[in-house]
């Protein structure tokens, strides 16, 4: 076990060089000088615009830039935005913790939904309530979340007036009127959410039912609940799990209309500003915290796998 985790994490350090790579090679691909976005109403004098690239190194060589960048970052320096002179670090630290609760409650929601749904159509296969699981799986992957966001806001905001329609309360200022702003967009990603995780489930518990070892249960007079339950569910969450750690890390990194839609300051509003404003060093900063945390997540699945089956235990 120690074997593999240790494989595992040197898998790491080659995964960031690669990413850090292709994140700073694009990013060159962008249209617009960053200069004379930061110039402003100065953008037509020569010389300050070229003391802009002298102090950001934009007129040094692309291999100069990015080796000085990334020997900063490995000691921890993510450097400085270049649009509100504040520390990359401190950005990607006061907004992790937005992003992340609203990532915690979709995945909750989301899985809550999904894997039920997903174990109930596989045993109930072909009958009516399989149907509708199936129809409302397909709905909730085919709808959009910005039409789906539009939509709440304008049932439970504007014609009920339940909920706030944006905005964004921390959890640790005030826990009900954080769940209050949080809710809707939380729901919103976890449908989507849901509906992968149901019909990934229902093949895997399909594929499950009709092993060996499922019969052999039943031949022995174990009753269904205790056949679905302990021998089908736990060889068919293995896969389930790997979709739902990339599920979780794709909640971090990809919930960026969302956010626009309902006003939350995470890290899909950080890096759709960063890309605007041609803010190089935060953009290179939010896909690496993003590609380390998605390393991070594969790690924890591995770790489950075992817990899951511990024959993965002696591999």
């Amino acid at each position: 076990m120690w074997g593999f985790l240790l494989r595992r994490l040197g898998q790491v350090i080659p995964t960031l060089i690669i990413v850090s790579i292709l994140v700073f090679a694009l990013q060159q691909l962008m249209p617009g000088d960053p200069a004379l976005i930061l110039a402003g109403e100065e953008r037509g004098d020569p010389e300050v615009l070229a003391q802009i690239r002298a102090e950001l190194m934009l007129d040094q060589p692309l291999v100069n830039q990015y080796l000085h960048w990334i020997w900063r970052a490995l000691q921890g320096d993510l450097g400085f935005s270049w649009r509100i002179r504040l520390p990359v670090g401190e950005l990607i630290l006061e907004k992790l913790p937005v992003t992340f609760q609203l990532a915690a409650m979709s995945f909750v929601i989301g899985v809550a939904i999904g894997v039920p749904c997903g174990v109930l159509s596989a045993v109930w296969r072909d009958r009516p309530a399989d149907w509708v699981i199936n129809a409302i799986a397909l709905f909730g992957i085919s709808t959009p979340n910005f039409w789906l966001g539009i939509m709440m806001i304008l049932l439970f905001s504007v014609q009920l007036g339940w909920l706030p329609p944006s905005g964004y309360v921390p959890l640790w200022e005030d826990p009900l009127m954080s769940l209050q702003t949080t809710i809707m967009p939380a729901f919103v990603l976890g449908t989507g959410v849901a509906s992968v995780l149901m019909r990934h489930t229902r093949a895997a518990m399909l594929g499950a039912l009709s092993q060996d070892y499922v019969r052999t249960a039943r031949a022995k007079g174990l009753g269904e609940r205790v056949v679905v339950a302990k021998h089908a569910l736990r060889n068919a969450l293995i896969p389930v799990v790997t979709l739902g750690t990339i599920e979780f890390g794709r909640l971090l990194a990809g919930a960026v209309l969302t956010e626009q839609i309902f006003s939350i300051p995470g890290f899909g509003k950080l890096v759709v500003d960063a890309v605007f404003n041609r803010d190089y060093p935060v953009v290179q900063g939010v896909v690496m915290a993003t590609a380390l945390i998605f390393v991070t997540l594969s790690l924890i699945a591995d770790l489950l796998y075992m817990a899951i089956n511990p024959r993965l235990r002696t591999a």
